[in-house]
């Protein structure tokens, strides 16, 4: 019986274990992508968000072809309860990428991080006023810890806060209706890009036809890097949807940390953007609060709570 019983417990804890080490993999990738658009400067924003989308689309749809899933794409395409939710999520998350690209690109990677500092207080805050999750009191003393760092972080930052709180709202409401939508991480991922493609290739038409197109003009290294966009897009998106489903969104918000931190550290140590008292008071706490909130998160998983 006792055999038994491990082995059911095991089955259980599998999913949110897969989905735990997949958000650790999405935010690390995320943590690390200033290097990619930084390699990219000189390359106009809206053009990097169309290839992100168009190659995206090719990666996306070649690895369904494979795994024999077109028919599940085409449901999903065909139903308006299944494709209207991600409509609304390809519209939020490539506001995400116009604004961080273009925040990247001007110096304003901290601005930048700030936003995703921001982004677990509000996948927190959804997660209790949507979804309905519940936290433990030490849970609740992790995120008030968080939520200290990120104010003073915000004060230390007023001139470009709008960037950080514009970054938080698209990448917090997108994750909630992934959270929610019917669709999968693949087939999900894939129906928004392909409602987004038609926008790409117009504005790739309209560049290319005023002999605006970065493609092709500036080298193979470039054009190397911009075709790599679909790689670089979909891989962390699909480990992030894929977490989604598996983990209380709450968590999802505290391990989300991993990027924002790496993105500071590469902005103040590789880019040499200063950093300020906010970001040394800051950092602490809301490392703290990780800390914290994990701990708890442990003891909850073994009472089985």
């Amino acid at each position: 019986m006792a055999g038994s019983s491990d082995s059911v417990m095991t089955q259980k804890q599998l999913p949110a274990a897969a989905g735990f080490y997949a958000a650790i993999a999405a935010y690390a990738l995320w943590g690390i992508m200033p290097i990619y658009f930084h390699g990219l400067v000189g390359v106009p924003t809206l053009e990097i968000v169309a290839h992100r989308i168009i190659w995206s689309v090719f990666l996306l749809l070649g690895i369904l072809l494979i795994r024999g899933r077109l028919g599940a794409l085409w449901e999903t395409l065909s139903s308006w309860r299944l494709i209207a939710p991600l409509m609304a999520s390809a519209l939020l998350i490539a506001a995400n990428w116009l604004l961080y690209i273009w925040a990247v690109q001007n110096g304003n990677i901290l601005a930048a991080s700030l936003g995703y500092f921001l982004n677990p207080i509000l996948n927190v805050l959804l997660g209790f006023a949507v979804l309905k999750e519940r936290l433990s009191r030490a849970q609740w003393c992790a995120v008030a810890l968080a939520g200290a760092g990120v104010v003073v972080l915000g004060l230390g930052a007023l001139s470009t806060l709008w960037i950080s709180i514009a970054l938080a709202i698209t990448f917090g409401l997108y994750g909630l209706i992934r959270k929610m939508a019917q669709a999968g991480p693949m087939v999900g991922l894939t129906a928004e890009t392909l409602v987004l493609l038609p926008i790409a290739l117009f504005g790739m038409a309209m560049w290319g036809a005023n002999g605006q197109l970065a493609f092709g003009a500036m080298g193979a290294a470039i054009d190397g890097l911009l075709v790599s966009a679909g790689v670089i897009t979909a891989v962390p998106l699909l480990l992030f949807a894929f977490a989604a489903r598996r983990l209380r969104y709450a968590t999802i918000g505290l391990i989300q940390y991993i990027g924002p931190t790496t993105q500071m550290l590469l902005g103040i140590y590789v880019y040499h953007e200063a950093p300020t008292l906010a970001h040394r008071i800051a950092f602490p706490l809301i490392w703290g609060a990780l800390a914290l909130y994990s701990w708890s998160a442990l003891r909850q998983n073994r009472s089985g709570t």
